[in-house]
Order: structure tokens, then C-alpha cells, then sequence
């Protein structure tokens, strides 16, 4: 498929607002999943790095790179990890990540419904910022297991940030699932190319995904917004995690920055690419 074959499918603006409205009333109905990528904080114009390139940026900052490490945070992240020691990228991470992220409107407004699941793929805290009032939701983590000492891939925290468990995790009314990792509240991070080598040799068979997100990801479609998928290790956690749902799926995107490579992902996985700008899909989801 080439990119005027898409460009040609894509749903006229006034359609595609109409089609978030449909969304925005199944979202409250709890039958929609929201994937929240780096673009939605980015609406909060934060002083964190909102892009995996914008990480591997900062790291250059601190640690002087390679050529093949330079633009790659993963990499980047490894050669740190390999020359210095695994604490040093943790708390290079804890410093890029140390400004806070104003949660949005959309942040608050998602924060506010009974959501079974919303996925968060930065490590920023927007999220349990604003989901500080509520005392019934839970997060999950992922994070290496060299740094968990056991065979674990994530780690469960609750309201709080206290360390929870599996058995809490199936009584939280809400599920904040971040798969990479995040600064708060325990500095959990999946980053190195170590990191995600492990992961990715077993997430073909979802044992790196927790169960209870597998179960509340079932029968439900997801919702992409503010994130990029011309990496293709973020195509694999978006394909895994959303494995076994109900698709059609929705993607918010920019045309003018799509790969062919997303091109191809979103008619593979069954995504619907709606090119509005996020700031009105907000506002679209926000009004219902």
C-alpha cells in the first residue's frame, strides 16, 4: 500500500469528527481503551523530552555517544548502561523526567470515568497526577527484571505508590497500564536495548503483558493518541498489547509526519486514521 491510497481513504474532517463523537460515547461506556503516546503531554508544553529522539538527545547531553547511539534512545541508554552502570541511566532517566507534566483537559477528563484500562507509553506522571483524587484505580509498570531480582515483569502500585499486588490489581475499578515504565512512583523503566531484547524474545507469547490487561483488553477497542509508530519496537508493544481486542481501532494522526511504515501498520492491525488535529479531538472526547 502507498501513501496515496491512504491519503485517499482518510475520512473527510467533518466525517471524522463525527466518527470521535461515536467514540467519545463509547469511551464513557467503558467499550474503548485509550493509548496515550508523548503527543498528549506535549499539550501541556512540558520541559521533559516527548520523543524517543528527543531522549537519546539528552542523554547526549550528559554522556558522550557513539555515532549509532546518537538519535536512538534505546541504544543510547545502552551504551550508558554498558560503560557506566545501570544506576547511572536510572537516574539520567529520573532527571529527564523530573519536570512535572500538567495533565490536560483530556487527562483530567479520562481521569474522571470508570475506565476498565488506559494505556500510558511515556514516563512522565500526567496520569497519576490526575488520578490523585480517586482511591480506586491502580498502575502497572513494566520495568527490567534485573532491577525487579526476580521473574517479574512488572511491578503493581496503588493510589498511593505503595507496592501492590497481583490480586489488588483485579479489584482496581481502573487500570493505568504503562508497558515502558515511569518516574513515578518507584522509578520503573524499560529503556535499554537489553531491556527490551528480553522483553521481546516472550511477548509474541504475552507473558511480559500482566494478565489482568489482557482480560480487560478483550472485546474492547483502543484509541491511539499523540503517539508515533515509526519505530518498529513501538509497532511490536502496540500489535502485543492490543492482541486478542475488537477491532476496528482508532489512530489520531499527522499526515504530514506519517511513515510508510505507519501506513502499513495501521491497514495491518485494522486501524482507522483519523487526521484531525489532537488539540480538537480532545475537545471533540471532552464534549461527547
Amino acid at each position: 500500500m502507498n501513501a496515496a491510497i491512504l491519503d485517499q481513504d482518510l475520512l473527510q474532517p467533518q466525517d471524522a469528527e463525527k466518527l470521535v463523537g461515536d467514540i467519545a460515547r463509547r469511551l464513557r461506556a467503558g467499550q474503548i481503551v485509550p493509548y496515550i503516546g508523548p503527543g498528549l503531554a506535549q499539550l501541556s508544553s512540558p520541559s521533559i523530552p516527548l520523543t524517543p529522539e528527543d531522549l537519546a538527545a539528552f542523554f547526549g547531553t550528559k554522556v558522550a555517544l557513539p555515532r549509532r547511539a546518537k538519535g536512538n534512545a534505546w541504544t543510547a541508554a545502552q551504551h550508558i548502561e554498558s560503560f557506566k552502570h545501570r544506576a547511572t541511566v536510572t537516574a539520567l532517566m529520573s532527571e529527564a523526567f523530573a519536570a512535572p507534566v500538567a495533565p490536560t483537559p483530556l487527562h483530567v477528563f479520562l481521569a474522571s470515568l470508570p475506565l476498565p484500562l488506559i494505556v500510558d507509553t511515556w514516563y512522565d506522571a500526567a496520569f497519576r497526577d490526575a488520578l490523585a483524587s480517586r482511591k480506586d484505580w491502580g498502575e502497572i509498570q513494566g520495568n527490567t527484571r534485573a532491577g525487579i531480582g526476580e521473574d517479574r515483569w512488572y511491578r503493581f502500585h496503588d493510589a498511593v505508590g505503595a507496592e501492590a499486588s497481583r490480586a489488588d490489581a483485579e479489584g482496581w475499578k481502573t487500570i493505568l497500564y504503562k508497558p515502558h515504565g515511569g518516574v513515578a512512583p518507584a522509578k520503573n523503566f524499560l529503556i535499554s536495548d537489553a531491556d527490551y531484547v528480553e522483553v521481546l524474545t516472550e511477548i509474541d507469547i504475552q507473558t511480559p503483558i500482566p494478565d489482568v490487561v489482557k482480560d480487560r483488553r478483550t472485546e474492547r477497542t483502543f484509541l491511539f493518541l499523540g503517539c508515533r509508530f515509526h519505530d518498529q519496537m513501538l509497532r511490536t508493544y502496540a500489535r502485543q498489547i492490543t492482541k486478542r481486542s475488537a477491532a476496528p481501532h482508532y489512530a489520531v494522526i499527522d499526515t504530514e509526519k506519517l511513515t510508510l511504515n505507519e501506513r502499513r501498520f495501521f491497514a495491518s492491525e485494522g486501524i482507522i486514521p483519523i487526521a484531525l488535529p489532537l488539540q480538537r479531538v480532545c475537545e471533540l472526547l471532552i464534549a461527547g
